[in-house]
């Protein structure tokens, strides 16, 4: 008896086998005439505007000397965490033979105009004691006076730094010391002691010293394809995937959409910012290549079929798909269809098909070339 129990087992597990095999075969196998089915189904689409770049700081400094010398000290190493005013450099002035005579010929001059103050002055103070003058006149010498002292001092000031590379004055302090501008971390740092330093002027760039970067705030900086932007907004929100942490998600959402296109490799794309939300315990880097898919509408619960199984008409007024016929050996029949959301990849059918619907599948056709 156990016998026969076990072989009823073994028929009726057989038997479900090939019920669902046939099943199968029934959405996949051709529809009597050698075409294959795809049945429509219910599901969810995502329409995203894909985006390419990196993960970088939101602010950078890049730090330069304001006088020009020889690195002679390097406090800091690349990955050093600073704060603000904390000694990056020290640098021993080098000034060339050019700018101590500027220097030099600039105090001259500024002292020569503040003798010519003074005594300006001096005369129209005289003046005003002896009624010749108004008192608006001594108002306007005294503040060419002071303008002209204020040279002076600036001349000072430029002399002693080019000479001493530090000077004082009002307890204000300007020297060689080159100091971190806020805090952060040290991303580059491309000088090393005995190397020389040009200054920052409104003429000339000057030596970059060291990038410094806070790394808790970074963002999504890529470009997205024209045809694309038109659909974002800022606020979308976004899933971008890290090159170098593949198994993560890191979530984000647009804080910026460039105005004006750029061309790069032929193509006209717009530059976007995507704030981070990072999973806790992750950490980011600058420089990470980065892709971000920006959502810009999802739909679930929805009839979805592959798109490559809709048919349009030439003018695009018609869309349909075609049906097996209805009994053996019939033509398929087509079907219009509304077509609604799409991923590129599949639609959603919004009216014509229901979730269970098989569907003709063509085979592709060979192009002679």
């Amino acid at each position: 008896m156990a016998r026969l129990v076990r072989l009823l087992v073994i028929v009726a597990l057989l038997g479900a086998a090939a019920l669902a095999g046939y099943a199968w075969l029934v959405r996949q196998a051709p529809a009597g005439d050698g075409l294959r089915t795809v049945e429509a189904e219910r599901g969810a689409i995502t329409e995203k505007a894909l985006a390419t770049g990196q993960i970088e700081p939101r602010v950078t400094f890049r730090v330069k000397s304001k006088i020009s010398g020889i690195v002679s000290r390097c406090h800091v190493e690349v990955g050093d965490a600073v704060r603000a005013g904390d000694p990056l450099f020290e640098l021993t002035p080098d000034p060339t033979p050019a700018e101590l005579v500027e220097a030099e010929r600039r105090l001259e001059s500024a002292r020569a105009a503040f003798a010519r103050a003074d005594a300006e002055h001096r005369r129209t103070r005289n003046l005003v004691e002896q009624g010749v003058l108004a008192r608006d006149a001594l108002d306007r010498t005294r503040e060419s006076f002071e303008l002209a002292r204020i040279e002076v001092e600036r001349g000072e000031d430029t002399l002693e730094l080019v000479r001493k590379g530090r000077v004082s004055r009002r307890e204000a302090v300007l020297e060689s010391v080159i100091r971190a501008p806020a805090a952060g971390i040290i991303l580059a740092r491309p000088v090393n002691p005995g190397d020389p330093v040009v200054p920052l002027t409104s003429f000339q760039a000057g030596t970059e010293l060291a990038t410094l970067a806070r790394m808790d705030d970074l963002l999504f900086k890529g470009t997205v394809d024209e045809i694309d932007v038109g659909k974002l907004r800022v606020g979308m929100p976004a899933r971008i995937s890290v090159g170098a942490l593949p198994d993560i998600e890191v979530r984000g959402h647009l804080v910026r959409i460039a105005p004006q296109a750029i061309e790069r490799q032929g193509a006209r794309v717009f530059e976007v910012e995507l704030e981070l939300e990072p999973p806790d315990g992750v950490t980011l880097r600058a420089g990470y290549s980065a892709t971000a898919d920006v959502i810009v509408r999802e739909k679930s619960d929805i009839v979805v079929l592959p798109e490559r199984l809709v048919h349009f008409s030439e003018d695009g007024e018609r869309t349909w798909v075609e049906i097996p016929g209805e009994a053996p050996g019939d033509p398929p029949r087509r079907v219009d269809v509304e077509l609604g959301l799409s991923d590129g990849l599949r639609v959603e059918i919004v009216s014509g098909l229901e979730a269970g619907d098989a569907v003709v599948e063509r085979p592709p056709r060979d192009v002679l070339g």
